[in-house]
């Protein structure tokens, strides 16, 4: 099975798309800080950083520096978070990205494999309010491929503000909501983290979005601007055949709402309580269309049982 979760959203950043350049140069002096490449300025908390040019070999193995520590909790795997970053490379004097300029913060799941495995590694076992540098290694980074304005076998490194971080819990929970439209598919109410069953009736689908609420939680309302974190099963209506599952990758995807591509996705999910699972029965206008993707023909119906697990 394919994932199919890149296209559900619009191409975020160079850490799981293509890169994003920057016009801003850094210093090209060769100063250095603890063995990776110094700020010259900008070094507080919350301040666009500007990176001198790396001096000598890089690094060998990640490594990690503390340019300023919080006083939040320390980061786990399966945590949401949201930080602010500077990329550049070592023997540049230009970054390649930053959310700085953007004005947008960057959410992510901890350990989930949304960016590179340099991010993941380093990060866990810092403390929310920490400003964070990393130099990571080819390996750990884009490798011999490279990506975008990164040549292959770079180092990197990067400035990481880390803003907040939620714990993520194993499945929504609520009070359970009658399921009495037998011309609709019926969801599983297990709240053990496993994938809850979809049973696809064998009549024709709806032909208008549907959002019905499986368990209601009492949690926060969900907004278009917020980033939700989700698990979720992904059917096509005919034949119900399964095009993408989450739960069996043990790794949670975060949706930033207003950069989610599939409309129905999207509308199904505002106004929803955080805590809770949801049926969405996306029609084809709603859906991908007359464009096949993947393993899903077009003009295919879409339905998602979708357990809304935090907002972040």
């Amino acid at each position: 099975m394919r994932r199919i979760a890149g296209l559900l959203l619009a191409p975020l950043l160079l850490l799981s798309a293509v890169a994003c350049g920057s016009d801003d140069k850094a210093s090209d002096s060769a100063s250095s800080k603890n063995g990776v490449p110094a700020i010259t300025a900008g070094a507080k908390f919350g301040e666009k950083p500007t990176l001198s040019k790396g001096e000598g070999d890089p690094p060998k193995e990640l490594k990690t520096d503390v340019i300023s520590e919080g006083d939040g909790a320390k980061l786990k795997n399966g945590d949401a978070i949201q930080v602010n970053y500077l990329g550049q490379a070592w023997d540049s004097t230009k970054p390649f990205d930053n959310s700085f300029d953007r004005k947008q913060p960057f959410d992510l799941t901890l350990g989930a494999g949304m960016v590179i495995q340099g991010w993941d590694k380093g990060l866990v076992g810092q403390k929310v309010g920490s400003r964070v540098q990393l130099a990571i290694p080819p390996e750990l980074g884009y490798g011999e491929q490279g990506q975008g304005d990164i040549k292959p076998n770079a180092t990197l490194v990067f400035v990481v503000d880390i803003l907040k971080a939620t714990q993520i819990p194993a499945s929504a929970k609520g009070t359970e909501v009658a399921q009495d439209n037998v011309d609709l598919p019926k969801v599983g109410v297990k709240t053990d983290g496993k994938a809850p069953t979809v049973t696809i009736p064998k009549g024709d689908p709806p032909k208008k979005l549907v959002s019905n609420y499986v368990l209601e939680s009492d949690g926060e309302v969900v907004k278009e601007s917020d980033s939700v974190v989700v698990n979720y099963v992904g059917m096509i209506w005919k034949g119900a055949k399964e095009f993408d599952n989450t739960y069996t990758t043990g790794k949670t995807q975060t949706f930033p709402l207003s950069q989610v591509t599939l409309k129905g996705l999207k509308n199904g999910l505002i106004d929803k309580k955080v805590g809770s699972r949801v049926l969405l029965v996306i029609p084809p206008d709603q859906a991908f269309g007359d464009q096949q993707q993947q393993a899903i023909p077009k003009n295919s119906t879409l339905v998602f049982a979708v357990d809304i697990l935090a907002k972040v």
